[in-house]
């Protein structure tokens, strides 16, 4: 005996929003509060900075823009560097290599 289906036919005869199934298989819609508490997690993990509820002035959000460009520049930085390393030793090693199997 199997599991019956929680999807409407769309033949049954409703006809308040065009019979269309889509409207009758939606999900409702996770409320705007849910989203806000992530996106002050969120913010608050990665910028270490709270969401507030009323209008930044123009020197608040430039503080914010800057401390956001200053952890992307030394994200940046520090990603370079350990590229350069990582690519100087598969380079070395490379190196190395090849110059063992061409002096024998």
């Amino acid at each position: 005996m199997g599991r019956r289906s929680r999807r409407h036919s769309t033949g049954f005869g409703y006809i308040g929003f065009g019979n269309n199934q889509a409207t009758f298989n939606q999900k409702t819609s996770v409320p705007f509060s849910v989203y806000k508490e992530k996106l002050d997690l969120e913010a608050h993990l990665h910028y270490e900075m709270e969401f507030m509820h009323k209008d930044l002035t123009k020197a608040d959000k430039q503080k914010i823009k800057d401390k956001i460009r200053k952890q992307e520049r030394k994200l940046f930085i520090r990603t370079t560097i350990l590229s350069l390393f990582v690519f100087a030793l598969v380079a070395f090693i490379a190196y190395y290599l090849i110059n063992q199997i061409l002096s024998r």
